[in-house]
């Protein structure tokens, strides 16, 4: 969990994975600025290693509408579970906002942490 955790909130492993430049505030009350600029928000609740929820809006929504995004991350006996809720996106965004987190974040970050832990084992 910790390292999804750091994943999502340090700036520098978050634009690594994401590919797009990453400003994120480690404090609640905090904003953030993902992938150059074109997501951005606010931190309303972080746990570490445990829960992240921030407003969430894209620059091409319309002005002032804000989503809530919230990441639970629990330890499993095989690694971790994330479980990931946004809600209030604006209508005619759902489909592609549903298919920019799995191309964007999902599908990066599962071959990011792959490949951590093909370097893990290979230091073994």
């Amino acid at each position: 969990p910790q390292e999804i955790y750091e994943a999502l909130m340090d700036s520098r492993r978050h634009a690594k994975f994401t590919g797009g430049s990453a400003r994120i505030s480690r404090k609640v009350g905090g904003r953030f600025s993902v992938f150059d600029g074109y997501a951005s928000g606010k931190n309303l609740k972080l746990v570490a290693g445990r829960k992240i929820v921030q407003t969430w809006r894209a620059d091409d929504w319309p002005e002032g509408h804000y989503s809530t995004v919230n990441f639970a991350l629990a330890k499993t006996g095989r690694g971790t579970r994330l479980m990931f809720t946004q809600t209030n996106v604006p209508g005619k965004y759902v489909r592609s906002v549903r298919k920019g987190w799995t191309d964007f974040y999902w599908k990066p970050l599962k071959a990011m942490l792959a490949r951590s832990r093909r370097v893990l084992r290979q230091a073994r």
